[in-house]
């Protein structure tokens, strides 16, 4: 009877090991995915000065889209917590928009090879960044299974371990901005 025992002991134990690896190992992957979304952030926010200088020299009447995509960029290089990023990165995305939606009125703007160029990268880096949120959010839900099913449930609270938030997209910056000149 004692080795019985003994044998179920040494069973929790592993199967505990086992889960705590594991749930360490989803963690330090949602880690991985946020830094992820951050380098192609920033590699966002370092192409907006370029993009919006080059559109300012066509349309210095245009302050407050500029002063928008400042703002934007501002709050999203001052973001801290998974929240703060999504909510930063949806209003420099729309800021953006409003940029390229300017591109339109301005013929002569959207000839010019360095804003090509320019658009093109930015939207090289919005399509990383996408990917980058899909694979953060993928990542996250796997931890957040692990976390809140069984055994995870009776395990990951007394670990500190808790769902861990989806880097998410507002309503407003699903819609098209409207641009009126």
């Amino acid at each position: 009877m004692g080795w019985i025992v003994l044998l179920i002991v040494v069973l929790l134990g592993l199967g505990f090991i086992g889960f705590y690896n594991r749930i360490i190992a989803l963690e330090n992957r949602v880690g991985n995915a946020l830094a992820q979304v951050d380098v192609q952030l920033k590699r966002r926010n370092d192409l907006i000065p370029n993009l919006v200088n080059t559109v300012k020299g066509y349309a210095a009447h245009e302050a407050g889209v500029f002063d928008r995509v400042s703002q934007a960029r501002e709050r999203m290089l001052s973001a801290g917590t998974v929240e703060e990023k999504s909510e930063a990165s949806n209003a420099l995305s729309q800021a953006l928009r409003s940029v390229f939606a300017l591109a339109e009125a301005y013929p002569q703007l959207k000839a010019d090879a360095n804003f090509r160029e320019l658009q093109g990268q930015l939207e090289e880096t919005e399509n990383k960044i996408a990917y980058a949120r899909q694979f953060f959010n993928d990542t996250v839900l796997e931890f957040n299974n692990a976390v809140s099913t069984v055994p995870g449930i009776f395990f990951a609270g007394p670990m500190g371990k808790r769902p861990k938030p989806f880097f998410q997209t507002d309503e407003a910056a699903r819609q098209v901005p409207s641009v009126n000149f």
